[in-house]
């Protein structure tokens, strides 16, 4: 029998202890449903907090990501999709709005480790202007981008910031996509990477510090902590809102509730935007805050 003391279910509140166990459950790759049955939930119990988390972190990051001094940040997006892929979308029974190709456009600080900035999006020069004015509004020095050849970089960095950064594109030569197996069939891996040109772009950027590795690390990072990024699986995203509701958990708890082996402390604290590892409760906490009834105001007699 289950113990429902310490926790209220239906359109009850969850309590702290039981929305931390759920934020940790997700945050390391847990499914909706497999995080439903670890924490002895019902499914849309887990299915309406991931979208009241999201839209918490998503208002806590764009207020307390501010005032950055990143000297290089580096820019890059990853593939998802949601309830189908682009090409299937048209014969898809009852495709939602949203549906199709979904980028994740990120720029992170390479000293910092921090993700600075993130756009759920098409992956169109919009999108891109967009990631840009998002990280101009939270960086206050000027700072170096590197970005990978996309076009959409180029053009997006020179309307946004003009002469005012120095920019530069990392441009990867590919060989042949790798070929099918002896059974005819094609095999799931992208092609070789042979080389890298860089690019100067604007400025006077430091040829030692045009790198995309970091962020490519973060890409990864990404894929192996949010159940809708895994590869060839029916983990992937049935709607738009709820892959932005992920990608703004995982943010958050990147950057605040996560020690980087390398630095030894989270990104938010090398940052300097924290001074402490934030616990799960606090992240919970969040939503609490969120939820206090905001006062009245005085009463005012109607007019006759």
């Amino acid at each position: 029998m289950r113990d429902r003391s310490s926790t209220m279910f239906s359109m009850n509140r969850l309590n702290t202890q039981k929305r931390a166990q759920i934020i940790g459950m997700l945050v390391e790759g847990n499914s909706l449903r497999s995080t439903a049955r670890m924490a002895d939930v019902s499914y849309n119990t887990v299915l309406k907090f991931a979208a009241d988390v999201g839209c918490t972190m998503a208002a806590f990051h764009d207020e307390r990501v501010r005032n950055l001094t990143c000297k290089k940040v580096q820019c890059d997006e990853i593939w998802s999709f949601c309830y189908a892929k682009q090409k299937n979308v048209k014969t898809a029974k009852a495709a939602p709005q949203g549906a199709g190709d979904v980028w994740t456009w990120t720029a992170i600080d390479a000293d910092t480790k921090l993700l600075a900035s993130w756009l759920v999006a098409d992956r169109s020069l919009q999108a891109a202007v967009a990631l840009m004015n998002d990280l101009k509004s939270r960086v206050t020095n000027r700072m170096q981008i590197t970005t990978d050849g996309l076009k959409a970089y180029a053009i997006a960095v020179e309307s946004v910031f003009a002469e005012e950064v120095h920019f530069a594109q990392l441009v990867k030569i590919y060989g042949n996509a790798p070929e099918g197996g002896k059974d005819g069939q094609k095999r799931y891996s992208p092609a070789e990477c042979i080389g890298c040109k860089k690019q100067t772009v604007t400025g006077n950027p430091d040829p030692k510090e045009v790198s995309t590795s970091f962020v490519e690390r973060q890409i990864l990072t990404m894929r192996m902590g949010m159940r809708r990024f895994t590869r060839l699986t029916n983990g992937f995203s049935k709607k738009f809102e709820n892959h932005a509701h992920a990608v703004a958990l995982h943010t958050v708890f990147y950057n605040f509730g996560r020690i980087h082996k390398t630095l030894r402390v989270t990104p938010a604290m090398a940052a300097g935007i924290t001074d402490h590892v934030w616990t799960l409760e606090e992240l919970a906490g969040l939503m609490e805050i969120n939820e206090q009834p905001k006062k009245r105001g005085p009463y005012k007699k109607r007019a006759a």
